[in-house]
């Protein structure tokens, strides 16, 4: 089994409960998506599965990865990602794998892109306190002083202070689904997830909790193609060869109906005879 999937942030909304206490939720877009390759440990090093997401042009696609996908008869996808997997998965590529693989009550681990947000001051970027905001105060945000005295007389590597923020891989744990939507393809799980609408997303089973309960699929029993075609009373014996032919239905014999002007002659006949007998009789 693949331990993830991949999909898109659809937006946030909430939902209530049986019990009438609101959740807010953030509903997500899993799959479908392709197998594109599998990776063994054997051959590779590490044991995973490629993913693909989303249809694109083939033009989007670069030129070596566009002959991959031709040579194993594949379409060609904007989103591509690896998910590492303990144990060789049972897929094939060209597989398609839907949103069926996660269930209800399961806690899943979701990574994404977040929003950038530009150059930002160490007051927002980093949670600082900031100055006094009383009148006459010259620092309500500025850094001030971060250094050490005359030993090291620097600012020691790892400091907060201001600079890019946001547009950065981002892994939010735990998120625990509450509802699927099967006919769209689409889960909402509790809590936010990194990214603007729209975001590209790697979603993993949860490493700190357990599966749910999965749904055991009904088991199939393999029938042979003859057992199947004698239950719905098609069954054509076999001759000679491996050819068969289909079996002729015996019509039953039906009585020919007389033609009725002969069957009314017939009974004037026997009335003529009757009233004879009768005549002789009284004489």
């Amino acid at each position: 089994m693949v331990p993830g999937i991949l999909g898109k942030k659809i937006g946030m909304t909430q939902i209530f409960r049986e019990d009438g206490v609101k959740v807010p939720v953030t509903v997500l877009e899993v799959g479908p998506c392709q197998v594109q390759a599998v990776k063994s440990g054997e051959k590779d090093g590490y044991v995973a599965v490629q993913l693909g997401y989303d249809d694109v042009r083939e033009k989007r696609v670069k030129k070596p990865q566009r002959a991959y996908l031709k040579s194993k008869n594949l379409k060609t996808k904007r989103f591509v990602r690896e998910i590492r997997c303990a144990e060789a998965p049972e897929v094939k590529v060209g597989q398609e794998i839907t949103g069926s693989v996660i269930q209800l009550g399961d806690f899943l681990d979701v990574t994404g892109t977040s929003k950038g947000k530009g150059f930002q001051g160490g007051v927002k970027r980093c949670g600082w306190a900031g100055g006094k905001e009383t009148h006459g105060s010259m620092t309500h945000r500025a850094p001030g002083s971060m250094g050490a005295s005359s030993y090291p007389s620097r600012v020691m590597k790892g400091h907060g202070g201001a600079g890019q923020m946001g547009n950065e891989k981002v892994t939010v744990q735990n998120l625990e689904v509450v509802e699927i939507d099967r006919d769209n393809n689409t889960v909402a799980v509790r809590g936010a997830v990194p990214g603007a609408n729209g975001t590209y997303l790697i979603i993993r089973y949860a490493r700190k909790k357990e599966l749910a309960p999965r749904e055991e699929a009904p088991e199939e029993t393999e029938e042979q193609p003859g057992e199947a075609a004698e239950k719905s009373g098609d069954a054509k014996p076999a001759q000679e060869g491996g050819e068969q032919q289909e079996p002729v239905k015996e019509k039953a014999e039906q009585p020919k109906k007389e033609e009725p002007v002969k069957e009314a002659a017939e009974n004037v006949k026997e009335e003529e005879a009757g009233k004879k007998t009768d005549d002789e009789n009284k004489g």
